[in-house]
């Protein structure tokens, strides 16, 4: 496809597609596709104009060939547009507003004052209907304010000013629920659930990884301990506990037995299960998470609802503002001016505003922020908890040996090893499917179902005989496995710079897989950082032996730390400091680290790690770089100050407009434009960015 560049800068280009006319489809899909392409930051693509502004990593050149060869009817099947109506939904509001502010005008140029004055007065009664309504409910809103001033206008024959507080109250609205629907779009799409392949079930047994978008109603799925449910189905086999909290808020498990509906987004938690699919994939999840937002106010940050709060406790007071004016000066226009000016709108709109904002920049850093709630917390916090495994250590741990005992072959271990570790997400796992893969070793299933033990190990049995495999304590303690003294010595001189998976069969040592996991390059700068940020404790908590956690503490300059401790031991952590009145972040990447995210005020999963950790965690890190959590310290920090501003702001301006037009200084239609006027600046400065690039 053809393109011609407009203009070129280090790391932007802004491009026009060389075609008649784009659709908004095709928008989409360029869009998607740009921002699949590893080497790009951001992307935008303009339909009207078929402009495209592109912010990239690398070499323009190799940029410029990737675009050359793009096509849409390529790329359609395989990009992922995260909600199609998106973009329509923009250009129809735009359409809307333009359309609003024309007629207004051209009614005001060409239609003759009689006329004009009839269509004020029937465009006025339903505002004044819906105010008696209101009244008659005993309710004060915002509602009777505006429905009383433009009665008062009416009565008083100001047609003139009837026409303009209509037209600015609408104009207002439109945005209010254009901003409202933006919010609602961008929350569900930060929520969506990211699962591109599944393991379908065959008709000989045998499961195949496949696209989810192949996946049809009536086929049946795989889902594994720790997975999400992609699609809603019937469960067919296996007793799970899910965890339901992405569709229902609650965090407590439940039991599904087969025949019990089962629904996208619930993760699970114990067990194993095939699922029938009764619906593709898209269908239902979209609405379901739309109206979970809109019904529920868990996803508000406290500011966000005390500005709510405020806004509906000032209705009173301006109302009475207005008629202690009137009795006081007997002027109904400087009445009908104090009725123009309420607190709420700009406090509604301002304030989800600058949440979404602050969300938004923060996804421009690969952070998934799922409410202004946990920015608000975060902005609190004064503890930061790190799991050690895969979050402070890098990302990909890797096999450094094989040491076979019993008499075993080295392959055939790391094979058996393979096979059970391929089932369960975790970097260490991964490491060991890894290493087999890279010596060329094929791991077909050789064994029972698995049974995944938290933060232990994993159990099954392979040709009759009991296998496991595990941490030290798992294997040897709970376990009893037995070393054979002939290989006593060789397992007393395991190297103890390696963390160690045991495997066991028939209850006898058979091999022990040395895992190096060395620590991400920026983990000791990030807890200097964070001190700096104003976190006043850090602490690792790992189920590494004591010896070799204190010696990463110390590196990392940690102010605590706890050693082998279980899923339990960790949640249990988060409450003891939480008693103590102190506001947690608890940062991890695997399935044991579940509970302490959920228990925490705030959990951090870190992108790569398991998808149980990132659907309970309330804010996801996808960067690979730790130092985007004080990125984050600071935008929370700022959000909550300009929150405060605009406190300030709304509360200061408007009081100011009250008082302007109860002394006769600011006619009504001036004390409306000036209130809306403000409103619209005040949400456009909440749409820029917090933190500069």
């Amino acid at each position: 496809m053809k393109f011609q560049i407009l203009h070129e800068s280090v790391g932007r280009v802004r491009l026009r597609a060389v075609q008649a006319s784009m659709s908004m489809e095709q928008a989409d899909v360029l869009e998607a596709w740009l921002l699949a392409l590893p080497e790009v930051d951001q992307a935008t693509v303009h339909e009207r104009i078929c402009g495209v502004i592109i912010v990239f990593r690398g070499d323009r050149e190799a940029l410029y060939q990737k675009l050359a060869g793009f096509s849409y009817a390529l790329a359609a099947p395989k990009v992922r547009i995260a909600s199609r109506h998106s973009r329509a939904m923009n250009r129809a509001y735009k359409e809307k507003l333009v359309d609003q502010v024309l007629r207004h005008y051209l009614k005001k140029l060409y239609f003759p004052l009689p006329l004009r004055r009839v269509l004020n007065t029937c465009h006025a009664l339903p505002r004044i209907v819906c105010a008696v309504k209101t009244l008659l409910r005993g309710k004060l809103t915002v509602d009777v304010l505006d429905g009383v001033a433009l009665g008062v206008s009416l009565l008083t024959g100001d047609f003139s000013t009837t026409g303009s507080v209509r037209f600015l109250l609408k104009l207002g609205e439109t945005i209010d629920e254009w901003t409202h629907k933006k919010s609602v779009d961008d929350l569900a799409r930060s929520m969506s659930l990211q699962v591109d392949q599944v393991w379908q079930l065959m008709e000989d047994g045998a499961q195949a990884l496949v696209d989810l978008a192949q996946i049809r109603p009536g086929d049946r799925i795989v889902v594994h301990t720790g997975h999400v449910l992609p699609l809603d189905g019937i469960l067919e086999g296996g007793d799970v506990m899910l965890n339901q909290a992405s569709l229902t808020g609650e965090s407590v498990p439940v039991a599904k037995r087969p025949g019990a509906a089962v629904y996208a987004g619930s993760v699970v938690e114990e067990g194993n299960c095939v699922v029938r699919v009764t619906g593709s994939a898209g269908d239902n999840r979209y609405d379901r998470i739309v109206r979970m937002i809109e019904q529920s106010e868990k996803l508000k940050s406290g500011a966000e609802k005390r500005a709510y709060d405020l806004a509906d406790r000032l209705v009173p007071w301006c109302m009475g503002g207005s008629i202690l004016t009137w009795l006081l000066t007997g002027d109904t226009t400087r009445a009908v001016s104090v009725l123009m000016v309420d607190f709420s709108c700009a406090l509604k709109l301002s304030m989800p505003l600058s949440v979404l904002s602050a969300i938004r920049e923060a996804g421009r850093h690969k952070i998934t922020v799922k409410g202004g709630k946990f920015l608000e917390k975060l902005s609190e916090a004064d503890t930061v908890i790190f799991d050690k495994t895969g979050t402070l250590t890098h990302a990909c741990p890797t096999v450094q040996g094989v040491v076979p005992f019993n008499g075993k072959d080295e392959d055939e271990m790391l094979r058996v090893a393979a096979c059970l570790e391929e089932h369960f997400p975790h970097s260490v796992a991964n490491a060991v499917v890894r290493a087999a893969a890279e010596r060329g070793l094929c791991h077909q299933e050789m064994h029972s179902e698995p049974e995944y033990v938290v933060a232990h190990g994993i159990a099954t049995k392979i040709g009759g005989e009991r296998a496991v495999i595990g941490s030290r304590h798992f294997v040897f303690e709970d376990e009893g496995v037995a070393v054979r003294p002939e290989d006593q010595a060789r397992f007393d001189a395991l190297d103890p710079g390696c963390s160690w998976l045991y495997l066991a069969i028939g209850g006898v040592l058979s091999a022990a897989v040395g895992i190096l996991d060395p620590l991400r390059p920026e983990a000791g700068t990030i807890v200097e950082l964070l001190h700096e940020a104003g976190i006043g404790k850090t602490v690792m908590l790992t189920g590494d032996n004591r010896n070799t956690a204190a010696a990463i503490a110390r590196e990392l300059g940690m102010d605590d730390f706890h050693a082998e401790v279980l899923p339990e031991d960790k949640a249990r952590y988060v409450q003891t400091e939480q008693a103590q009145g102190r506001k947690v972040v608890m940062i991890g990447d695997g399935i044991n680290d579940a509970p302490a995210l959920s228990q925490a005020d705030v959990g951090v999963a870190i992108g790569s790690g398991a998808t149980i950790a990132r659907e309970v965690a309330d804010i996801t890190v996808a960067a690979e770089d730790l130092r985007e959590l004080v990125l984050l310290r600071r935008l929370s920090e700022k959000l909550m100050r300009r929150i405060g501003r605009n406190y300030r702001f709304v509360m200061g301006f408007n009081s100011a407009l009250i008082a302007l037009g109860a002394f006769g200084l600011l006619p009504p239609a001036a004390s409306a434009l000036l209130h809306n006027g403000s409103t619209l600046l005040l949400s456009m400065d909440c749409l820029t960015d917090l933190l500069p690039e």
